[in-house]
């Protein structure tokens, strides 16, 4: 039986389940999957948008068509109550404003929309309405530099007048302050609810969140308000709204997913590495110094050259289509010989020639290394899939997969799916963790050292 209520998460990319469990991550949105999304007993439905890999127009279209479609299937479901929820990058990076304006012209009007863009599982924190990761102002660290979505602030109002190009005011945006939070955290938000019933003409509220309870109390105020909300954030939010109860499987169950092959022969993992943010790529310099850890490198400079056309579905070139089978028997060498075949891009920014161009490199880079580990997938033991493009690549292209089942965390923030094959992959988002962390859930998955 499906919940009475269910909280729907457009997330534009694959790594937004990094603080929940136990339910669906659909990569289609058809009738016949929202329905069975939806009938699913858990209280939280992923769509995978993928809106971070797209130009504005193409992110507005999606983000309308899975709106339309949620239009058409709600419904039938039977629900008492549903929420939405657009997930965003907590380092503040995506189509902000674009898509919660879609969302509202096509499925409002709200009664307020949240900005919370903390993850407090990945040290991210807003605090008198500024967002700082790991103490420092966002907009100071590399994300703030972000070739695509890149800013100036990190004070949420006036970053939302960046992004709305002066549209939305940072006057008119307003705060929800931790000391309110807190106050309700001890009041049973009372307070907080009067506060919110109080809002008028559907504003933009930046909240503040430093610790898990705060963003509980604020939830319990929406789940109990008659007045729907709209929210943009991180991952924390959806974890405070859910409420779920604690993840079923711990750690070693979930590493005891791995697959064997027919006769209960141990199988080989592969780890795929598409993020080229500096933190991972101080990662994957410390995966590789594992013995039993081989790199492959895709070099970018040519690819880009071969990937530079409109992109199609399969290799356009005889000279991409060769090195695709000369890397894939690569690969293979290195399973065969017992390691794990580490799968990169080059690192370090391409310089492209246009935002256009740097999108269809990416996607293309994406897509390219989705089709060499599907065409491994039935060798495999697991999969570690680093990077928000890369996973979608991988789980929808590469796998050819419809949905997913999120079965839990391994560590803070690194999400654990189950394909319909049952392939354990874990996806790990590219900004999270310190330099040791890829390796240890390599390590983990491996057994080489024990669960958390």
């Amino acid at each position: 039986m499906a919940a009475n209520f269910k909280i729907i998460v457009l997330d534009d990319d694959p790594t937004g389940s990094q603080t929940v469990h136990s339910c669906p991550l659909l990569l289609r949105w058809d009738g016949a999957s929202l329905a069975a999304g939806l009938e699913h007993p858990s209280p939280l439905l992923f769509l995978l948008a993928n809106t971070r890999a797209l130009a504005p127009a193409a992110a507005a279209e999606r983000v309308r068509e899975i709106c339309r479609a949620l239009a058409a299937a709600l419904p039938a479901a039977g629900l008492e109550r549903w929420w939405l929820v657009s997930r965003g990058d907590s380092t503040l990076r995506g189509h902000f404003p674009l898509e919660v304006d879609v969302i509202s012209a096509e499925l409002g009007p709200f009664a307020a929309t949240l900005l919370v863009p903390a993850f407090l599982e990945g040290g991210r924190t807003t605090v008198g309405g500024v967002h700082l990761l790991q103490g420092q102002p966002v907009h100071e660290t590399p994300f703030g530099r972000d070739g695509l979505f890149g800013y100036s602030t990190s004070y949420l109002p006036a970053w939302v007048e960046e992004k709305s190009g002066g549209r939305i005011p940072a006057s008119e945006v307003q705060g929800l302050a931790a000391a309110q939070l807190s106050r309700a955290c001890g009041d049973g938000g009372q307070e907080l609810a009067q506060w919110l019933a109080g809002l008028a003409a559907q504003p933009l509220v930046a909240v503040d969140a430093e610790q898990p309870q705060q963003l509980a109390a604020l939830a319990r105020v929406v789940r109990a308000s008659p007045r729907p909300v709209l929210a943009q954030s991180a991952a924390s939010w959806i974890r405070a709204l859910a409420a779920l109860p604690p993840q079923p499987l711990a750690g070693a169950d979930l590493v005891a997913l791995r697959r064997r092959g027919r006769d209960g022969e141990p199988l080989r993992g592969l780890v795929l590495v598409g993020s080229h943010v500096p933190l991972a790529d101080a990662q994957l310099v410390s995966l590789l110094a594992e013995p039993l850890c081989t790199g492959l490198e895709l070099p970018v400079a040519q690819l880009a050259q071969l990937l530079e056309a409109p992109l199609p579905s399969v290799p356009s070139s005889g000279l991409l289509a060769c090195l695709e089978r000369d890397w894939l028997l690569e690969l293979g060498e290195i399973l065969a010989g017992g390691c794990t075949p580490v799968l990169y891009s080059s690192r370090g920014e391409f310089p492209c020639a246009s935002v256009a161009a740097r999108r269809r490199l990416g996607e293309g880079l994406a897509a390219l290394m989705g089709r060499l580990v599907g065409a491994l997938a039935p060798q495999l033991a697991y999969l570690i899939s680093k990077g928000g493009t890369t996973t979608h690549a991988l789980l929808a292209d590469g796998l050819g997969l419809a949905a997913v089942e999120l079965q839990g965390q391994l560590l803070p923030g690194l999400s654990l799916v189950l394909t319909p094959a049952e392939l354990p992959v874990l996806t790990f988002p590219g900004n999270l963790g310190d330099s040791g962390t890829l390796r240890q859930a390599w390590r983990l998955m491996e057994g080489l050292e024990s669960c958390p």
